[in-house]
């Protein structure tokens, strides 16, 4: 527990006196603390909008963990050249967003510490819970390139997962149709056209099986939100960890707390135009094979 006393010659919201004071502190941080009653102002439990004045004693029940301001884990880069970076994204975190510790800053970050420039833009996102390589623009030009490349279907991605269930055949060319429930955060699969629906083709091959598991390649041929994850559950093999659309007693068990999925390859075509660009010709970019391949093929996990 802190006890500050407050030294003010002009009164002052409580959320900011804090935050001056403790710059790790913002406001979903201090309202989640005020809820738990970890906040007080003079022995009560005040709203952060009260004006704090000379003399005023404010009690904190936090941790000083919770008051420091931790430098952010620094990006992992695949390859980076003066126009694009491959960046590793690890499970758990947002691409971006107004949460602290996102992709887009811990490469900001990392770029700043090695004193380079800061700019860069994703071109493409992956889920919070799935891991995997990220393509990041670092100037308008090869944003343009990039992100014309993936829309054009001419950079390939390759997905590592694991189900839970063995797909029937081993492997296939799923194509159906995909529906947004926006109110619900979640998309269906089905298997004619219908209004509102867009064409979800996914292929995959199975490369290992153990007990109940099985351990696929899936190539995303269309780019659409959730396809792997939602495609796969369609024929019956969900991804082991998905709360969304996965087996919610297998990840309990198996104690899975996000999907078993990683954005593994990136392969550029064998032949690029642009000059600007065409040293990326016939590159093939892979990220490290997570811990869950190699308790599959090792049948630790099943």
């Amino acid at each position: 527990m802190k006890e500050l006393h407050v030294k003010s010659l002009l009164p002052v919201r409580l959320d900011k006196y804090l935050m001056d004071l403790y710059p790790a502190l913002n406001v979903g941080r201090l309202n989640k603390a005020l809820r738990e009653n970890k906040i007080k102002l003079n022995g009560k439990k005040q709203p952060l909008s009260t004006r704090v004045q000379n003399g005023d004693v404010i009690r904190l029940f936090l941790l000083d963990e919770q008051l420091e301001k931790r430098a952010l884990p620094s990006a992992v880069f695949v390859y980076e050249d003066e126009d694009i970076l491959v960046v590793h994204k690890p499970a758990g975190i947002e691409v971006e967003g107004p949460n602290e510790d996102t992709l887009v800053k811990r490469v900001q970050a990392t770029l700043a510490k090695a004193g380079q420039p800061t700019h860069a833009v994703l071109c493409h996102r992956l889920d919070t819970g799935t891991s995997g390589l990220v393509l990041m623009a670092r100037n308008r030009d090869a944003e343009e390139f990039l992100t014309s490349a993936i829309k054009n279907r001419s950079i390939e991605k390759r997905y590592l997962c694991v189900t839970f269930g063995r797909p029937q055949p081993p492997a296939a060319l799923l194509h159906d149709y995909l529906l947004k429930d926006a109110e619900r955060g979640i998309v269906k699969i089905v298997s004619s056209p219908a209004a509102g629906a867009k064409e979800v083709i996914t292929g995959y091959e199975t490369l290992a099986v153990s007990g109940r598991l099985a351990l696929l390649e899936v190539e995303l041929i269309t780019g659409r939100t959730h396809q792997i994850r939602a495609h796969l559950a369609h024929i019956g093999c969900p991804i082991l960890g998905d709360s969304k659309y996965g087996n919610n007693a297998a990840n309990r068990e198996l104690r899975f707390k996000y999907q078993a999925l990683c954005a593994w390859e990136l392969r550029f075509p064998a032949r690029i135009a642009d000059h600007r660009f065409a040293r990326l010709s016939g590159r093939v970019f892979h990220a490290e094979k997570p811990w869950y391949c190699h308790q599959i093929m090792n049948e630790q996990l099943k």
